[in-house]
């Protein structure tokens, strides 16, 4: 599947996409049914059941999805910790690449073939957002956890056999063999591009990667610290790696960590639970008062603290990543920030989406980033409450579910 080529009865060969075209132009316009993996409420197990999907309506276009992962964030949702956010039955998922089934009216910029990811943070390039080179949100299609519809109506493309209306997620909704999503949240990626590696473009290497290139621009020679050691917090760790920074620290309470850290550039690990002392002031001991950027991958305000902390004062800069479920505030005092240490969140690494991330995708096939790293397992599918478990575990950095 990576080469993304499929064999017909002769041993023939054909493209991925070719066989897409040649799907698309009897599916196009049509209801599809497919798998889908189903949430039905918080916790409970997904189902892997039979759904319609709908074709896609003005500017939306449908994804046939080759790779699907699981991040910290399908896990939260499942788990339904922000109850306001609760809607079921819903697909999750938002790391995912796959191919163009077909386009809606309107679509110009894809086509029936395109291999594609999806991006959680859509760019319509059209708003004042998207205009300005100060923020990579957009006014219609930023991230929202609690839009569970289509922007266009206000209504889903999915639904259960017999009629009843299936929730969408995070723009995307991945944890199904088709999708349609708005065309401002589908990205283009080179045909030649392994679909397998790009699915973590979805997400969690581009958050992490840039938060460290984008949002700190890490500078060489810098030192850093890294609070979790998910995927997330170790594409940080990559991309202050490949920015040449003296020092890279991975904090992590889960021992395992260390080896994984040290495969992708960590050059020290601290676990609190060995600590007689607060993490910032080991930090602060071991850098000559604090690291120049601290990234907070963690979810936890207390963890915030420390990384906050742990920077030097004067110049310290911290990167909140973590998703925060907790109705807490920041545990700072306003005073604080007059010591010269400040505090940034970066959502989807500050890269615009549709703009940036094709060309990213090419650094990564270079080999100027490093991917394999990331992928910990590999599942069918239908595997996918056991793929959650290895997560909820701290076993897995990404299992790949293969559609």
């Amino acid at each position: 599947m990576e080469n993304g080529n499929q064999c017909d009865g002769a041993g023939e060969y054909y493209s991925a996409a070719a066989v897409s075209q040649a799907k698309s132009t009897t599916t196009a316009g049509k209801v599809i049914r497919c798998k889908a993996a189903v949430a039905y409420g918080p916790g409970q197990p997904m189902v892997v059941e039979e759904i319609l999907v709908d074709p896609p309506k003005a500017m939306e276009v449908r994804v046939k999805i080759l790779y699907t992962s699981i991040c910290h964030s399908d896990l939260s949702a499942w788990q339904g910790e922000n109850e306001a956010q609760r809607v079921y039955p819903r697909i999750f998922g938002h790391e995912a690449s796959g191919l163009i089934e077909s386009v809606g009216e309107g679509v110009r910029e894809l086509k029936a073939g395109d291999h594609v990811v999806p991006i959680f943070n859509g760019e319509c390039g059209n708003c004042a957002y998207c205009k300005s080179e100060k923020t990579n949100l957009c006014q219609r299609f930023r991230v929202n956890p609690f839009k569970s519809v289509m922007t266009s109506d206000g209504t889903t493309r999915f639904s259960t056999r017999d009629g009843k209306r299936i929730y969408h997620f995070l723009n995307t909704s991945t944890f199904t063999e088709y999708t349609v999503l708005d065309s401002a949240c589908v990205v283009a990626v080179d045909s030649q591009a392994p679909l397998k590696k790009m699915t973590l473009l979805s997400c969690g290497v581009s958050t992490g990667l840039g938060a460290a290139w984008n949002s700190a621009n890490v500078q060489a020679e810098s030192t850093v610290a890294v609070f979790g050691l998910g995927a997330v917090g170790l594409a940080v760790v990559e991309g202050a790696r490949t920015r040449g920074a003296s020092k890279i620290i991975g904090v992590d309470i889960n021992p395992d960590k260390r080896n994984k850290g040290q495969a992708i550039g960590i050059t020290d690990f601290i676990n609190p639970s060995d600590l007689d002392k607060p993490v910032h002031q080991e930090i602060r001991e071991m850098t000559g008062g604090g690291v120049h950027y601290s990234f907070e991958c963690a979810g936890n305000l207390d963890v915030l603290r420390e990384a906050f902390l742990s920077t030097h004062d004067g110049w310290g800069l911290t990167v909140v990543l973590g998703i925060h479920p907790s109705p807490r505030l920041l545990p700072l005092h306003p005073m604080e920030l007059f010591d010269g240490r400040r505090i940034v969140g970066s959502v989807f690494g500050d890269f615009k989406g549709k703009t940036q991330l094709p060309a990213f995708a090419k650094q990564c096939m270079s080999g100027e980033v490093r991917l394999d790293e990331f992928i910990t397992h590999e599942l069918p599918f239908n595997k996918i409450n056991e793929a959650f478990q290895l997560l909820i575990d701290g076993k897995s950095l990404r299992c790949l579910l293969h559609l």
